[in-house]
This record gives structure tokens, C-alpha cells and sequence, in this order.
């Protein structure tokens, strides 16, 4: 088991960096950035089991609040602030940059996703890989305002994990979006889940952190040490 997470504050760049960090054991060379949707934190459940699986195989994480989240403790974030919460995963890549010489992956659940792949589309020598969790393909009961115009410009290996019942996107809908990418990607379909992945409130899919790990290191060649 990996020691208890710290609590994490990069100050020196606005906006700040601020989250927990999980130190490995065994760390190995490679540092992961894990950041939540539009109504959650940091905190989240599944960020944070995932957090676990990643630092047990070696990997420093990162959980970051996104700057609207950093701004108020609830709420929706704002059309106008999206940049700003990019410009904040900008700077906790810095970060993490700071503390492992290896790989860097970007991971987002939900809007934070999203807004991952709107930086390294702008960005492309950015991170080394994405791990997008249930990524809001379109509104619920929008499924014509498709979330897809950045994708052709994504030049990033991504996996995506997406329930089978998420309203945010059908797999269908999904294998169709994520072809528009000009680079490897991996989908995994998580049965049965709708946009939480199964993770709501007290409800967990213990196993699901174990396959995500198991599929990124598929996709991205494992993970050294």
C-alpha cells in the first residue's frame, strides 16, 4: 500500500496548483495528473481510488483541483473560466515535471477531461498521454452539438473509459468521436455504468481501477521503474 496521500499547493504561478500528492513506495520516473468533472473535486471517489492503483505500480499522482473549484467549493464552472482551468492543468504539469524526470500523463474526469484535450490539442509536446474518464461527448439528449471539434488536432495517445449507460455519449457514439483523433487511442467500455463509472456516493466498482491501470499500460507500453 502507498503512503497516505499530502496535501499539495503550488503557489508560484497563477493560476496555483493545488490538490493532494500520492508518493510511491517504489516510485518509478513517471507522474500522472488526475483532475474531476463539473461537480465534483478533487475528493472524488474514483479519483482517488484511481490515485491508489497508480501510485501501488510506482507512479507519482497528482489530484488537482481545477481553478474554478480552487474559486468556490460548488457550483458548475463558467463558459468563461474554461481557459483558466487549462491554464491550470498547464501549471500543474509544471508541477509534477518538478518532482518525476520520466513520463507525464494527463488524466480528467468528465469536463476536466475535456479540458485536457482542448490543452494538448493546443499543445501537443505537452504531456505524454491522456486517461479521459467518461468524456462529455455531447448534453444529455444533445447528441447533435457533438464536443469534437479540437479532436483532428489531438496528437496525444489517449485511453478512454466510458460507461455503457453514460447519457453523456453512447460507445457508439464514442468509437465514432475518438476516430477523428490522429493518434493511438484505446476505448474501454465500462458494462452496465452510467456517467459516474460507478462510483456514486458509497458505491464502488472495486476492480474498475485495476483494469483502467491494466489498459493504460497496454496503450502506453508500461510503466517503468
Amino acid at each position: 500500500m502507498s503512503p497516505t496521500p499530502e496535501a499539495f499547493a503550488d503557489n508560484s504561478l497563477d493560476p496555483h496548483v493545488r490538490g493532494f500528492l500520492h508518493r510511491p513506495v517504489a516510485p518509478s520516473e513517471e507522474g500522472i495528473i488526475l483532475t474531476h468533472g463539473a461537480g465534483g473535486n478533487s475528493r472524488g471517489p474514483l479519483l482517488v481510488a484511481l490515485a491508489e492503483a497508480f501510485a501501488d505500480a510506482g507512479v507519482t499522482v497528482l489530484r488537482c483541483d481545477l481553478p474554478f473549484r480552487q474559486a468556490r467549493s460548488f457550483g458548475p464552472p463558467r463558459p468563461a473560466e474554461a481557459a483558466r482551468d487549462r491554464e491550470g492543468l498547464k501549471n500543474a504539469v509544471g508541477a509534477i515535471r518538478k518532482l518525476v524526470p520520466g513520463r507525464v500523463f494527463l488524466g480528467g474526469q468528465s469536463y476536466g477531461g475535456r479540458q485536457a484535450t482542448m490543452l494538448c490539442a493546443e499543445e501537443p509536446g505537452l504531456v505524454d498521454g491522456l486517461l479521459l474518464l467518461s468524456y462529455p461527448l455531447h448534453a444529455p439528449g444533445k447528441p447533435d452539438q457533438l464536443r469534437t471539434q479540437h479532436l483532428p488536432n489531438l496528437r496525444v495517445p489517449a485511453l478512454f473509459a466510458h460507461g455503457t449507460r453514460d447519457p453523456f455519449g453512447s460507445i457508439e457514439e464514442m468509437e465514432r468521436a475518438i476516430k477523428l483523433i490522429p493518434a493511438k487511442t484505446l476505448l474501454l467500455p465500462v458494462e452496465g455504468v452510467g456517467h459516474d463509472l460507478g462510483f456514486k456516493g458509497k458505491t464502488k466498482r472495486e476492480e474498475l481501477p485495476a483494469t483502467i491501470l491494466k489498459e493504460f499500460e497496454s496503450l502506453f507500453g508500461g510503466l517503468s521503474s
